[in-house]
């Protein structure tokens, strides 16, 4: 983004037009349109922040709530799409912002929309740490007319776009919780394409709001199904009973593919964002350098890759955790050739000089003689993250780790990670336009919990200092200098301390059906991220028409 940026959208009737016009057309019968995550059976809870509530896990608080501004992370060069914000205007060092809101807009309840409420929203974030998952420094938001003023302790030029990302509340109705991060939000209001209609442990339906700012929705229904694991989700899509979905399918060709060519697409790009071993730094003996040294050392990237992953995340193998060719300018001079070899022989050197030990059946010991286990959980289902576990369980058995793998349900694995019930899992980081998001969600101190706290993230609670100083030195210059060394210090940390284990590139991807519905983003057409929990999705769902 550049250093100071305007954007600006027809306002009133015009855009109303142009939005509904990208859903117009075609002939044929309306048909519903399911969505398919495999989350297991849910608990009804539409609080779009809580990251266990339905709304969250499934993706449907984007259909009900919505942005500032589309901001496309598989395109980071790109300009955000205006959308409930016509225009903004950044201060020179991005320590405030000056939002112009659109004026023609209702919440599902009939009340306007207005720059007070988005100003509300701001401040209700500043005031609640649960609600400001991203961490942003807020100072205060006003509203004068139709602008909102957003103040920022420390500038914020590297979160512009989670800026522009923040979904707008109405003050009417959140004002009124008596706590906002754990009210479940049983009748949600927002600014929509769609409205709760019906909820089940399994299915959340949706249907249109009439009275959508954009125009009428074409889709007349949308179901939100949680199915039980992968294998359920697969042959949901296989069989067309689901047409949208983001899922790991091994073997996709024939298993997904080749059921439907004409119709059946898979397309996963990837921003800079990864996927890795999280480790529990407040758990010893995690919190032993060399231990996580030597777990790095040993653990195969190809085979998660090739195996675990079937290919279709692609192998992160430079030490420093940034995906190439994508992040390729942002790797520093000295770790560009820098690529992980499995070290078997070098692990178990770092181990003996940090005075660790085996047993007589050649089981790991700490320097105080106890041995080394360690439990890695995901969700059950997840079946590539639990085939990478058990690749990574036998990588750390050949220096006397006796790791073990726990399939665990889905909400007792978010509720775990959250408050640091674990030693080991895989999880997947954010994307960003730059790799800073890659380092901030395991390394920022922000995000920091003691155990028994929820997280957001650095899960692992990784505590470093100076790890913390460069990611705001990153974030705060406009110094390309300054930039390039605070990077190189994250780097850095990543290699020689290891906060976590990268394994894999973190696609932003789904599968699609063009059987019923057109319009899609694809290779040909990315003009938004195709998986379907982020923001875009109001964005895709006004775009789609009958085939």
């Amino acid at each position: 983004m550049r250093r100071r940026t305007i954007f600006k959208l027809l306002g009133g009737a015009g855009a109303a037009t142009f939005l509904a016009s990208c859903g117009d057309g075609g002939g044929g019968a309306a048909r519903v349109l399911t969505v398919g995550l495999p989350n297991g059976a849910l608990t009804e809870n539409h609080n779009p922040f809580m990251p266990d509530s339905a709304a969250n896990k499934l993706g449907y608080r984007w259909l009900i709530y919505e942005p500032l501004a589309q901001v496309n992370m598989i395109a980071p060069d790109s300009d955000p799409t205006p959308w409930l914000a016509t225009a903004w205007t950044w201060n020179e060092d991005y320590t405030s912002i000056e939002l112009t809101i659109r004026n023609d807009i209702t919440w599902t309840d009939g009340k306007p929309l207005t720059p007070d409420d988005v100003a509300f929203t701001f401040n209700l974030l500043r005031d609640n740490d649960a609600l400001n998952t991203e961490a942003l420094p807020f100072v205060e938001a006003t509203a004068a007319g139709d602008v909102v003023t957003v103040g920022f302790e420390t500038p914020q030029f590297i979160n512009q776009g989670k800026v522009l990302a923040s979904m707008v509340l109405p003050q009417h109705v959140w004002a009124a919780m008596d706590d906002p991060s754990t009210d479940i939000n049983l009748d949600p209001v927002g600014s929509g394409p769609y409205v709760l209609k019906s909820w089940t442990t399994q299915v959340v339906t949706l249907e249109p709001n009439t009275e959508y700012w954009g125009g009428k929705p074409e889709i007349p229904e949308i179901r939100f199904t949680s199915y039980n694991d992968n294998n359920a989700q697969t042959t949901a899509l296989a069989n067309g009973e689901c047409q949208w979905s983001y899922v790991f399918i091994p073997d996709y060709q024939k298993i997904y593919i080749d059921k439907d060519p004409q119709n059946h697409h898979l397309w996963f790009p990837s921003g800079l964002g990864i996927h890795g071993l999280w480790i529990n730094h407040a758990r010893p003996p995690f919190d032993n350098l060399a231990l996580r040294r030597a777990m790095n050392m040993v653990i195969d990237r190809v085979m998660v890759h090739e195996i675990g992953e079937s290919g279709l995340y692609p192998l992160v193998d430079n030490l420093t955790g940034i995906p190439r060719p994508a992040g390729d300018a942002f790797i520093a001079p000295e770790y560009r050739d820098a690529t992980h070899q499995v070290d078997v022989d070098g692990a178990r050197s770092i181990l003996e000089e940090a005075d660790f030990d085996w047993d007589a059946d050649g089981n790991l010991l700490t320097p105080d003689g106890d041995p080394v286990t360690m439990v890695l959980c995901d969700p059950a289902g997840w079946s590539d993250y639990l085939a990478s576990l058990a690749i990574i369980a036998d990588n750390l058995k050949v220096i006397g780790i006796q790791a073990t793998v726990d399939a665990l349900e889905p909400d007792v694995w978010f509720d775990a990670i959250a408050v640091g019930d674990f030693d080991g899992m895989l999880h997947w980081t954010a994307t960003g336009v730059t790799p800073y998001e890659i380092f901030a969600n395991c390394m920022d101190q922000a995000y920091y919990k003691e155990l028994g706290e929820s997280a957001s993230w650095n899960f692992g609670r990784f505590d470093s200092p100076e790890a913390t100083e460069a990611l705001r030195d990153y974030a705060a210059t406009v110094d390309d200098e300054v930039r390039d060394k605070a990077m190189a210090t994250l780097q850095r940390i990543m290699v020689e301390e290891v906060p976590m284990i990268p394994l894999v590139a973190g696609p932003i991807g789904a599968q699609y059906s063009t059987k019923h519905w057109v319009g899609w983003p694809s290779e040909d057409d990315p003009y938004a991220m195709p998986q379907p929990t982020q923001p875009s999705m109001s964005q895709i769902v006004m775009r789609l028409k009958p085939a």
